[in-house]
């Protein structure tokens, strides 16, 4: 029903905020679930999988025909191969893969709205190349193309925070279509941060990513979410500065911290335990040399 919103404002299929921010969140959530999901099916829990599964395929199916950002094309993909390959004994890997290319496949046929958001990126690239039209894959580009030149002015240090805006109106001055769009984000985590504080930003901003990523080696359901979380940021980055927008901002700040924290608290957990498993040894010791070994004699 295409017109039903439960407000006139916002977008029809999207009762989440705008359609970027609700395909990453659906996005995510889908594929999250598919560890629990996996989990439970190896145990032979079926009635608790099969609520889960459900779940998910309609977060999935909703990117598919209702509302999709095109972004969702590229991070996906890529976090379902990551599941696959770190979670999936081979024997299975290979044929899920096979298995989700042929429901892509299907998607594609069975779905305008995914045609339609995949046939824009080609479409968009050819008018803003050809009538230099304003388009957003245009626009993109020309943002990358001006952003990488600002980089090559302060490579070191960057401009400073907050002189995207700056920087961009300043070449804009006299410019006409594409060249006279300003912007205070260029659409690029690297770039967005390389522009204000140079290498040594982006040497923080790759520190932190391969930081959480390396804490996220462990296998459960945290390290699952947390390493997800981080991927998905990552990939999305490459399009968006995805750190510095609020959702999907806060989606990573949530889900990081959450699983970060879980697996900190459940470490220290397990570190009382086996703290009190020695000490109780340790006594266990004391009471048998005071019972066997004649007095005067220390234990070692």
């Amino acid at each position: 029903m295409p017109n039903l919103t439960p407000t006139a404002s916002l977008q029809p299929g999207v009762p989440v905020k705008n359609y970027i921010d609700q395909s990453q969140s659906f996005a995510l959530c889908a594929v999250v679930l598919a560890w629990p999901i996996y989990e439970l099916i190896k145990e032979g829990r079926i009635r608790l999988a099969l609520p889960l599964l459900a779940l998910s395929i309609v977060f999935l199916a909703n990117l598919t025909f209702v509302v999709l950002a095109r972004t969702a094309l590229i991070y996906v993909p890529i976090m379902l191969f990551v599941f696959g390959a770190f979670y999936l004994p081979r024997s299975l890997f290979y044929g899920a893969i096979a298995f989700c290319i042929f429901l892509a496949g299907s998607a594609w046929f069975a779905s305008p709205n995914l045609q339609n958001r995949a046939n824009s990126i080609l479409l968009e690239y050819s008018k803003s190349g050809a009538g230099n039209e304003i388009t957003s894959a245009g626009l993109r580009l020309e943002y990358w193309r001006k952003s990488v030149g600002f980089v090559r002015e302060a490579p070191i240090v960057g401009h400073g925070t907050g002189s995207t805006q700056m920087l961009f109106d300043r070449v804009a001055v006299g410019q006409t279509g594409l060249g006279a769009e300003t912007i205070s984000n260029p659409h690029n985590q690297t770039l967005s941060v390389a522009v204000q504080w140079g290498l040594i930003g982006c040497v923080a901003l790759y520190s932190m990513w391969i930081g959480h990523l390396s804490l996220f080696r462990g296998s459960g359901f945290y390290p699952w979410l947390g390493f997800i979380v981080v991927v998905q940021n990552t990939v999305s980055s490459l399009f968006n500065s995805h750190l510095f927008d609020f959702v999907p901002g806060w989606i990573y700040v949530i889900g990081v911290g959450l699983a970060a924290g879980r697996i900190i608290q459940q470490n220290d957990e397990s570190s009382g335990r086996s703290l009190s498993r020695i000490l109780e040894d340790q006594n266990g010791v004391r009471a048998f040399y005071s019972q066997n070994v004649p007095h005067g004699i220390a234990p070692r």
